[in-house]
C-alpha cells in the first residue's frame, strides 16, 4: 500500500493506492483544509487512524524542495522527509514538488482524464510538460528516455511576466504598482484572474456587467468572473477570460520550448478545466504558436487539459512506486 499526498496552501489531499500491473489504483482518499491544522503530521495521523498499513509514501508540496525539506510558499508549514518516515513508520518516503508529482501522473492518465485542445503529433519518447494555474502557477516536466521518464521539478511560475503588446505593458505597470516585482503567476492564477479584471475596470475603463459587482464582492470573485466571462459578450469578465487564455497560451508555448516538450503539454490545476471552452478558442491557440521561427515545431506539440483532480495524488503514488524513474506502463499510448 502506498500513501500519496498533495499539500497546498488551501487544502491537503491524501490517498492510499494499491500497486497493480497497469499502475497505481486508488483505495481511499480524503481532503483536509490546510489552514485548519498546525501541520501535516496531525493530518497524516487522522487519515491513517481510519485504517491502512503503509509500505512507502510520496508527498507533493507546493514549494521548492531542498535536501528533503520544504517551507511551503503559501502556507506556514515546514515538511521534511525524515519527519514523514518517523510519522509513517516507513523506510521509503519521498518529498517532491507538487508539479513534479503531477508530471509523474502523465503516463498513467486515462483518455477520459484529459481533454485535448490541440491534436499535434506527439513524439512517443519525447519530453512532456505540465503547467498548472490555480491558487498559484506551477510548472514541471518529464524527461523521456529509452526506458521511461524522469520527473523534474521547477519554480517556473515565478519567472518574470513578459508583456507582448501595449495593453500587456499597461497590465504589467498596474501589477507592478500593486505587487512590486511581477511574475507570470501574478497573471496566471486565481488571484491573477481577479487582478486582470480590476485592471480592465480601473485602468482600461471597461464597464462592469450588472450584478457582477455583487457576486465579485461576495468572496469568490474568480468564480463569478469565469462564469460571466464564458458567456461571452463585450464586458470586462469576457475580456478578462480572453486575456487570461492568451497569456496561458503564451506561457504554455514558452514552457514547451524551454524543455522541448515534443511529447505534449498538459494544463493542470483547477482553472483550466473551468475555462475549457475558452481555451479551445483562438486566443490560447494563436499565443501558443506565436514563437517566430519555432512556430512549425510547436505546431506538432499536442496540448491537453488534465480533468482528473486527483492527478497529483496518482503521480505521487507512481513516483513512490518507481523510486523516481517512471517506466512506461504496459499498453500506454507512448
Amino acid at each position: 500500500m502506498i500513501l500519496a499526498g498533495d499539500v497546498g496552501g488551501t487544502k491537503t489531499s491524501l490517498a492510499l493506492y494499491r500497486l497493480e500491473a497497469r499502475g497505481p489504483l486508488p483505495d481511499r482518499m480524503a481532503t483536509y483544509p490546510s489552514r485548519e491544522h498546525s501541520g501535516l503530521d496531525t493530518i497524516l495521523r487522522d487519515f491513517l487512524g481510519k485504517g491502512g498499513a503503509v509500505e512507502r509514501a510520496c508527498i507533493g508540496v507546493a514549494g521548492p524542495v531542498e535536501d528533503g525539506r520544504c517551507r511551503l510558499t503559501n502556507l506556514d508549514w515546514e515538511v521534511d522527509e525524515a519527519s514523514l518516515r518517523r510519522t509513517l513508520g516507513v523506510r521509503e518516503a519521498y518529498l517532491v514538488n507538487d508539479l513534479q508529482a503531477t508530471a509523474s501522473s502523465l503516463p498513467f492518465l486515462r483518455e477520459p482524464d484529459r481533454a485535448v485542445i490541440r491534436e499535434g503529433e506527439a513524439d512517443p519518447r519525447g519530453n512532456m510538460a505540465v503547467l498548472s494555474a490555480g491558487t498559484g502557477l506551477g510548472e514541471g516536466f518529464l524527461v523521456g528516455s529509452g526506458s521511461g521518464y524522469v520527473p523534474l521539478a521547477s519554480e517556473g511560475g515565478h519567472v518574470d511576466f513578459a508583456p507582448r503588446d501595449e495593453r500587456e505593458m499597461r497590465l504589467h505597470a498596474f501589477l507592478r504598482a500593486k505587487h512590486g516585482r511581477v511574475s507570470v503567476e501574478r497573471v496566471l492564477s486565481g488571484p491573477g484572474l481577479h487582478d486582470v479584471y480590476r485592471f480592465l475596470l480601473e485602468e482600461e475603463g471597461m464597464a462592469e456587467e450588472p450584478g457582477v459587482a455583487v457576486e465579485v464582492a461576495a468572496g469568490e470573485p474568480q468564480r463569478a468572473i469565469v462564469r460571466h466571462g464564458l458567456a461571452g459578450g463585450p464586458g470586462a469578465c469576457a475580456e478578462t477570460v480572453r486575456i487570461f487564455c492568451s497569456v496561458y497560451g503564451a506561457e504554455a508555448g514558452n514552457l514547451a520550448l524551454h524543455c522541448l516538450a515534443t511529447g505534449g503539454v498538459y494544463l493542470g490545476g483547477g482553472i483550466a478545466p473551468a475555462i475549457l471552452p475558452a481555451l479551445r478558442r483562438g486566443e490560447f491557440q494563436s499565443a501558443f504558436l506565436d514563437k517566430g521561427r519555432m512556430r512549425n515545431l510547436l505546431s506538432r506539440v499536442p496540448v491537453a487539459v488534465i480533468l482528473d483532480p486527483a492527478a497529483p495524488l496518482l503521480g505521487a503514488a507512481a513516483y513512490a512506486a518507481a523510486g523516481g524513474v517512471l517506466a512506461r506502463p504496459p499498453g500506454s499510448r507512448s
